[in-house]
């Protein structure tokens, strides 16, 4: 076997199609791209979802709803859930960054205290928002309050 002697598999190549080459080549004239129309000229793609002039069903299904690009998400954690947090994983204080560490949050979350259950233990909360029914349980069991940007 020499180098000059190695040629690829019995039909593992084909031929290329010559468009456009002339009348006697067959593939002249139109170029295989039939007469007239869009599909036929040069730049030419075919627009994403197009159905074939069916009605597209983005067009096809309802508009429902609205979403405020300006809302702020929050998550949510009662005293309750907070004083049966604080006994579970050992906190003293109530931060994202605690929450985040003990696996309760997200990193970029922002964290709302709201007043639902009994708080007893003295907790300090660094937190991004509180309710007034939280606040005044929080400082009525002794703990501190210091709200995030």
């Amino acid at each position: 076997m020499n180098l000059h002697t190695i040629r690829p598999a019995k039909g593992a190549t084909h031929k290329q199609k010559r468009l456009g080459r002339g009348e006697a080549s067959g593939k002249g004239g139109t170029s295989t791209k039939g007469n007239k129309g869009g599909q036929s000229r040069a730049g030419y793609q075919r627009k994403m979802a197009h159905e074939g002039g069916q009605m597209p069903i983005q067009r096809r299904l309802p508009k429902r709803g609205f979403h405020n690009i300006h809302r702020v998400e929050y998550k949510v954690f009662n005293l309750g859930q907070i004083d049966q947090l604080a006994e579970k994983y050992g906190i003293s204080e109530f931060s994202p960054e605690n929450l985040y560490i003990n696996g309760l949050i997200a990193q970029n979350d922002l964290v709302k205290v709201l007043g639902n259950g009994e708080l007893k233990a003295k907790l300090t909360f660094k937190v991004n928002a509180v309710s007034e029914k939280a606040k005044a349980a929080i400082e009525g069991a002794g703990g501190t309050i210091e709200i995030l940007k």
